[in-house]
């Protein structure tokens, strides 16, 4: 994987360790929230290594659906850097974390049990993609 300076990969990693971590111990809703952003912040860092970033208006700052269209549009539908089994993970992923922090009850193991998964496969496709960039 790569171990580029690049803060979101810093923050990817991250997060995606903390994902890992907090399934383990059963914290099932911030496994859920950190595995959401650990695929956020990989799509950023591939974003901003194909040169896309976001437009004028929103004054340099990124929107969810945003990155989520960018990423699935841009990178696996017209240019194919990308496998097209990731095109609906950042999405999934979204609503199960809304669901995890805003949502009326906990969730629980076997709702989140892919979560750590989908993300550890998403931010390892992603990162490694850097590596031949």
């Amino acid at each position: 994987m790569v171990d580029a300076p690049d803060v979101f990969t810093r923050k990817a990693l991250a997060s995606l360790a903390g994902a890992e971590s907090e399934f383990a111990a059963g914290r099932y809703d911030n496994a859920a929230n950190r595995a959401y952003y650990a695929c956020f912040q990989a799509a950023v860092a591939a974003l901003r290594r194909a040169g896309i970033g976001p437009s004028r208006e929103r004054a340099g700052q990124w929107s969810h659906a945003a990155i989520q269209a960018q990423f699935a549009g841009r990178l696996i539908n017209r240019r194919k850097v990308y496998p097209s089994d990731l095109r609906d993970v950042l999405s999934n992923l979204f609503a199960q974390r809304q669901a995890a922090d805003y949502g009326d009850r906990a969730l629980n193991d076997t709702e989140t049990a892919r979560s750590p998964r989908q993300a550890r496969r998403f931010v390892t496709i992603v990162l490694d993609q850097g590596d031949q960039a």
